[in-house]
């Protein structure tokens, strides 16, 4: 098993599920008292997620179909401008004074469907497919493979520790707050180590 491989995969998702910690800890806290919720969310959870990766399959494999595979590598500039996005958004938002739409998501949490819940976690997963997909397209199939296991283990404790930080609001008040810090410059990172990776600077 190529350890390396694994922690790629362990920072690809821990950096761009950052923000899905507080989501779901909003939904964990609302699903206080309603019988079987708990078991919606997490099915909610995954099945968003799952919807995430095949997208980012998908235009990985386009990609590789349409694009040279010299070209291939430059995709990494796509986590980059998400970085780059994100920090700026962050910022706007900030110096505008809003929350970054917690509250909102709390308010759309009372009824525990499966289906909710994905669409959520498919809708928060913009800057999961930004980075996917360029790691996807210059990946063998058995890399993918440690990736896709790595990533569902990853849903799981993302879940469980949702759940704690459900009991524990002040933890979860951080995470929302420097959370969206974090994110970009993750972002730019991951980016980086793919033109890197991919040969773009060089031997």
């Amino acid at each position: 098993m190529d350890l390396r491989t694994i922690g790629q995969a362990i920072g690809a998702f821990a950096f761009t599920n950052i923000d899905d910690v507080v989501v779901l800890a909003v939904f964990f806290g609302q699903a206080r008292g309603h019988r079987g919720a708990n078991l919606r969310i997490i099915g909610g959870q995954y099945l968003g997620f799952m919807a995430l990766l095949a997208v980012s399959l998908g235009g990985a494999i386009v990609g590789t179909a349409l694009l040279p595979t010299t070209a291939l590598p430059y995709l990494g500039l796509l986590p980059i401008a998400l970085g780059f996005w994100a920090g700026w958004t962050t910022w706007r938002e900030r110096r505008r004074g809003r929350d970054e739409g917690v509250d909102a998501v709390a308010a759309s949490a009372q009824s525990m469907r499966v289906w909710r819940v994905a669409v959520v976690a498919f809708a928060n997963g913009g800057d999961n497919i930004g980075v996917y997909v360029p790691i996807f397209a210059i990946a063998t199939v058995r890399t993918i493979s440690v990736f896709t296991a790595v990533f569902f283990i990853g849903v799981a404790i993302w879940c469980i520790a949702a759940r704690y930080f459900a009991s524990h609001p002040i933890i979860a008040r951080a995470l929302s707050r420097w959370g969206h810090i974090v994110l970009p410059l993750a972002l730019i990172v991951i980016g980086v180590v793919i033109l890197i990776e991919g040969g773009v600077f060089g031997t």
